[in-house]
């Protein structure tokens, strides 16, 4: 994607990257805030929830991570917005990457903690990739291990980057995926925009 691509993907201002991005030791409230948030979607949008999953680096035990709670949501239809988004916005979540060439993935942020709640539909592969690479690092220790060691490599080369290039350019393309670092069975591709977002410096 390119950066007309990109922003053309965010409903608001796409992140820009103003500081080293942060990976966290695992913190033991990461699946408490996911259950917190988990128990709210599911008053607010009741039998439209499909499925409801803590999915990202934060669901892992052990492995550190971005501090930002990866939630992903399955409803009968993402590109039926009407049916779903209203009741989210009223309850405080905002809608900032709608991505209808990728699946129809919407990507929402929280009204009080640092969560990017992903939006599909049934069947859509992104959901079965997402899953299987959590479970392969929760099930794998070594894994595990590998993959953390490429995140901090990651975000220490990216804040390298950003310094000495004049141009801002994409926090992420599947080019720039690290590849062979990256553990092999189930690793997901990220669309370019959900990444550029995961990748982004969250708030203090």
């Amino acid at each position: 994607m390119n950066e007309e691509e990109l922003r053309a993907a965010w409903v608001t201002e796409p992140p820009k990257l103003t500081a080293k991005i942060q990976v966290v030791d695992y913190d033991p409230a990461w699946p408490e805030l996911f259950r917190r948030e988990a128990a709210r979607i599911r008053r607010v949008l009741g039998e439209r929830v499909v499925l409801l999953e803590h999915v990202g680096s934060t669901s892992v035990p052990g492995l550190a991570a971005k501090p930002i709670v990866d939630i992903l949501l399955v409803v009968p239809d993402s590109s039926d917005e009407p049916v779903w988004l209203p009741d989210l916005e009223a309850a405080g979540y905002v809608l900032v990457i709608r991505e209808p060439d990728s699946h129809q993935h919407r990507c929402l942020k929280g009204p009080d903690t640092n969560v990017n709640l992903h939006v599909y539909s049934p069947g859509c592969p992104e959901i079965g990739r997402c899953l299987t690479f959590r479970d392969r690092l929760r099930a794998h220790p070594g894994d595990r291990a590998h993959y953390q060691r490429v995140k901090r490599e990651l975000a220490e080369r990216d804040w390298t980057m950003s310094r000495s290039t004049p141009t801002p350019r994409p926090r992420w393309s599947r080019r720039s995926s690290p590849g062979p670092g990256r553990p092999r069975p189930g690793a997901p591709e990220p669309s370019a925009a959900c990444s550029q977002l995961l990748h982004s410096v969250t708030a203090a």
